[in-house]
């Protein structure tokens, strides 16, 4: 399970996110909805031990990740927001490179590599230069290094940005497939995606949460408050609708 308790961060003056609390449990996809500066990004990075928290408390399978942080990140797989690569790398070479550093076996880290590049459809880039990928690619890249471990958390910050429909479609298939038995939390600005791949979410806006709801509520909330609205144009002294 994840715990967050009163969390918070400040930036100077600037409070990016306001006494968050909530929990994430075995088998969850959390969709984690806001506008852009809502602080989505800034919690994701407190969650994974990239930003202290300025208060509060994140615990990891009861591991306060202040704590012992190398044994927390060993079981995240992280996607940050525009998936840096190293450009001058190939595809192979990164993801060589990031299973080293995740410390997989040869024959775990072979098994590993095939199945993120297959599932990913890299093979038409595998050796070309990071750099000069579209960025739906330089994504895909990116979302392979945070699975290549089969982490028991995946904490992914728009994880379909840049990519088609079709990209998104094989993306949101790939997490209904991994997601048994892990927790999964997506950032995301659009409800279409949440509908398809989580179990719940949650909305923050100002750093503040909003609303905890699963998709189908929210969805619900949504429909139950529509407004119409009749235009007038008055023209010469006649008013017409």
């Amino acid at each position: 399970m994840i715990e967050v308790t009163h969390l918070s961060k400040n930036y100077g003056s600037l409070r990016a996110v306001d006494d968050l609390t909530f929990n994430v449990k075995q088998g969850e996809v959390l969709g984690f909805l806001g506008p852009n500066g809502a602080g989505k990004s800034t919690t994701m990075k407190m969650i994974t031990g990239f930003v202290p928290p300025s208060s509060g408390n994140i615990h990891i399978d009861g591991i306060d990740i202040e704590q012992e942080p190398v044994k927390v990140k060993k079981m995240i797989g992280y996607l940050p927001e525009g998936a840096p690569n190293y450009g001058e790398m190939t595809p192979l070479q990164f993801l060589d490179f990031i299973a080293d550093i995740r410390q997989l076996n040869n024959s775990l880290k072979k098994e590993r590599i095939e199945y993120v590049v297959e599932r990913l459809r890299l093979d038409a880039v595998l050796y070309q230069q990071i750099d000069t990928l579209s960025k739906g690619f330089k994504r895909r890249v990116g979302l392979a290094q945070a699975i290549i471990h089969d982490p028991e958390i995946l904490i992914m910050d728009e994880p379909t940005d840049g990519l088609d429909p079709n990209q998104k479609h094989e993306v949101r298939l790939l997490l209904n497939e991994i997601s048994a038995g892990k927790i999964i939390i997506i950032s995301t600005h659009i409800l279409e995606e949440v509908e398809a791949v989580c179990s719940r979410a949650i909305i923050i806006a100002n750093g503040k949460l909003l609303l905890d709801e699963t998709p189908a509520e929210m969805k619900a909330r949504s429909e139950s408050k529509k407004l119409d609205v009749v235009f007038r144009e008055v023209t010469k002294g006649y008013e017409r609708e």
